[in-house]
C-alpha cells in the first residue's frame, strides 16, 4: 500500500473539499456525493430566495382591478359661488370703523364696518313722512266716501281722494322697503351710521377698504366698490378646461383628481358635477366644474391645477405597467412558476397580450395570464438581463 505524505495528503483534503467530500478525524475516511448542477430553460431564469430579496423583486399575484383610461386637462383653482360673496355698501357715506380682518372667521350678521352716511337718516325720514301723509290721505278718502253715500260730495271729489290714498300707500311701501335695508344699523332712526353686516358665515376673504375712505352706494348708480369679499373655502370649485375630442368622454358624475404645485404629491379627488354645453370661442374647449372637499383650507383660488379625469371605468383582470417588459417586438412579464429541483425559484418569461388603450396604471389582459398567478411588478428588468 503506497504511502501519501503530508503534503499529498492535504492536497487530497482540499481536492475532496471542493468535490463536497466531508472530513471526519484527521483523515478523509466519508465521501458524500454531489447533486448536479442543473442548468435552467432558455425561457426560465432560476433564483436562490437571498437573490431575489438582494434584486428586490416584488411579486404579487395577478387580481380584478378598476381600469380605464383618463383625460387630463389644465384647471383653476375658484370659490364654490353658493359659499361666496361680494359685500358692497347700500349706502354712500365715510367708513369710520372696521370691524373684521382677512383671514377672520364672522358668523352671519356679524358687524365688518361702519359706514357714517346721511342716507340712513334720510330714508328714516322719508319713512315717517309718507307714513304721515298716508295717514291724512286714508282721512280724506274715508270722509269724502262718507259725504259721497250721503249725496253731500262729488263722485269727482272722492275718485281725487281715493287716487291720493292710493299714491300715499305706494310711497309708504316704498319708503318701507328701503328702511328695511338699512334697518337694524342703530334704535335711533336720526343716527347716521350704518352697519355694514356679514351675508353669511365664513371666512373674511379679502378687504378692500380702509378707515376714512369715501365709498359709493349700490343703489347710487355711480361707480361702487367691493368692500369685502367673505366666502367658505371648506369647499371650493376646479374649473378644467375640456378639448373637444374628449367631451363625449366625460360626463357628469365622474370622478374628478386635482393636484397642484404647491402640494406635489398629492392629490384631492372630487366630483366632476357639471360639463358645459358651450365651448369657448377662443380656446375651443368647454368647461367641466368639480366640487372637491377642503377642510385644510390647501387649495386657494386662482391656483392652477392640472385635472385628471378618469373614464371608460370597468373591474378586469389587470396587470401593473411596471410589469411589462419590451423584448423585440413581444410584449412579456415574468410568472413565478415554482421551485427549480435545488430549491431555487423559477421565473418563466411568458408573452402576453394587454389592452394599452383601455388602462392608465394597470392594463386589462387579454390572453396568456390567469387569476392568481404571481407575476413580478418590479424589479422585472434584472430578470431579462440575466436570460
Amino acid at each position: 500500500m503506497p504511502v501519501i505524505s503530508q503534503p499529498d495528503f492535504l492536497g487530497a483534503c482540499s481536492v475532496a473539499a471542493l468535490a463536497l467530500v466531508v472530513a471526519v478525524g484527521p483523515g478523509c475516511h466519508r465521501r458524500v456525493a454531489t447533486t448536479p448542477t442543473v442548468a435552467s430553460p432558455t425561457t426560465e431564469v432560476w433564483l436562490a430566495p437571498e437573490q431575489v430579496a438582494a434584486a428586490k423583486l416584488v411579486v404579487e399575484p395577478l387580481a380584478l382591478q378598476p381600469v380605464g383610461s383618463v383625460v387630463v386637462a389644465s384647471g383653476r383653482v375658484t370659490f364654490d359661488d353658493l359659499h361666496v360673496s361680494h359685500v358692497l355698501s347700500p349706502v354712500t357715506g365715510r367708513v369710520v370703523k372696521i370691524e373684521a380682518e382677512p383671514g377672520q372667521r364672522v358668523k352671519k350678521g356679524d358687524t365688518l364696518a361702519l359706514i357714517e352716511s346721511p342716507d340712513v337718516a334720510t330714508a328714516f325720514s322719508d319713512l315717517e313722512k309718507a307714513k304721515a301723509d298716508f295717514g291724512a290721505a286714508e282721512k280724506e278718502a274715508n270722509r269724502q266716501k262718507e259725504l259721497f253715500d250721503v249725496h253731500a260730495g262729488s263722485q269727482r271729489d272722492l275718485e281725487g281722494a281715493q287716487s291720493a290714498h292710493s299714491k300715499a300707500t305706494a310711497e309708504l311701501d316704498r319708503a318701507r322697503k328701503k328702511t328695511r335695508i338699512l334697518r337694524g344699523s342703530s334704535s335711533d332712526k336720526l343716527n347716521q351710521t350704518y352697519t355694514l353686516r356679514a351675508p353669511i358665515d365664513g371666512e373674511v376673504i379679502a378687504r378692500n377698504v380702509n378707515p376714512g375712505a369715501e365709498v359709493q352706494g349700490q343703489y347710487s348708480g355711480g361707480t361702487v366698490l367691493e368692500l369685502f369679499t367673505v366666502g367658505d373655502l371648506d369647499s371650493i370649485w376646479v374649473l378644467g378646461e375640456i378639448f373637444e375630442m374628449d367631451l363625449r368622454r366625460v360626463k357628469a358624475g365622474t370622478e374628478c383628481l386635482a393636484s397642484v404645485v404647491s402640494y406635489p404629491g398629492r392629490v384631492f379627488r372630487g366630483l366632476a358635477d357639471w360639463v358645459s354645453n358651450t365651448l369657448d370661442p377662443a380656446t375651443h374647449t368647454s368647461k367641466v366644474r368639480c366640487k372637491i372637499a377642503n377642510p385644510d383650507r390647501a387649495l386657494k383660488p386662482e391656483m392652477y391645477a392640472t385635472v385628471t379625469l378618469p373614464v371608460d371605468r370597468q373591474v378586469a383582470l389587470a396587470i401593473p405597467r411596471s410589469a411589462l417588459l419590451r423584448l423585440a417586438d413581444q410584449t412579456v412579464v415574468f410568472v413565478e412558476v415554482g421551485k427549480a429541483p435545488d430549491g431555487r425559484l423559477r421565473f418563466e418569461r411568458r408573452p402576453v397580450v394587454v389592452n394599452e388603450e383601455l388602462g392608465s396604471e394597470y392594463l386589462p389582459v387579454l390572453r396568456n395570464l390567469a387569476k392568481g398567478e404571481r407575476i413580478v411588478v418590479s424589479g422585472a428588468i434584472l430578470l431579462s438581463v440575466k436570460i
